[in-house]
């Protein structure tokens, strides 16, 4: 019997191709994930019918200096106080008209929760970071409320039913008609301590 020559050599004339289209394959089957950022709404460019007219109690302002220091209603103030500042402005209720709140009612204050703006500026030199842990107490500060006013009404926290309302699988776990109480529980919460957070145009340092 006639033995067997040495081993047949592998072309390597295609490994460029081959290459080539593995590159491809994985370049189409490979998720990215990219950073979502802040979850912000713009309003309509549209403008309004009417004038609106905001009287100035009824606005919290919060500045930002390039050093991180924070002045709250032309006070300055330490961020750790941020939030309860932002609550006590929110929930005062100075003209009566809020029956769930808990305020002080100070007449040179918010009149309620439906009409108090907290307007946010800051410098262009600010530190990212700052700028979104400011953002995180004043967001924090209206979730606090909700949160307070939830329990109380439904025995769950804003942020439980809010997450269950945004869940896609919700609605397939609860039927239609218990998928429509809860958006009802939550658009009632919204409606109670709207989030009213206006960004000013970023300044310039001197």
């Amino acid at each position: 019997m006639a033995r067997r020559g040495g081993a047949p050599e592998v072309s390597a004339g295609s490994m460029a191709d081959i290459a080539f289209l593995l590159l491809i394959f994985f370049l189409v089957t490979t998720t990215i994930e990219t950073d979502a950022g802040l979850d912000r709404m713009l309003p309509p460019i549209e403008p309004p019918d009417t004038d609106v007219i905001i009287k100035e109690r009824n606005i919290f302002q919060v500045l930002i200096n390039k050093n991180g220091q924070l002045l709250a209603d032309d006070n300055q103030i330490e961020l750790k106080d941020l939030r309860a500042k932002a609550i006590e402005f929110l929930d005062n209720n100075g003209d009566g008209s809020c029956n769930y709140c808990q305020g002080k009612k100070d007449p040179e204050s918010s009149d309620n929760p439906t009409k108090a703006i907290i307007s946010l500026k800051n410098d262009r030199e600010t530190k990212y970071s700052t700028y979104i842990t400011v953002q995180n107490e004043l967001v924090g500060a209206y979730n606090e409320l909700r949160n307070r006013e939830a329990l109380k009404r439904y025995k769950r926290t804003f942020v439980e039913l809010e997450a269950d309302f945004l869940n896609p699988e919700t609605k397939e776990s609860l039927g239609e008609t218990e998928y429509e109480e809860l958006k009802a529980k939550v658009k009632k919460i919204q409606e109670l301590y709207p989030q009213k957070l206006s960004e000013a145009e970023t300044s310039s340092s001197n």
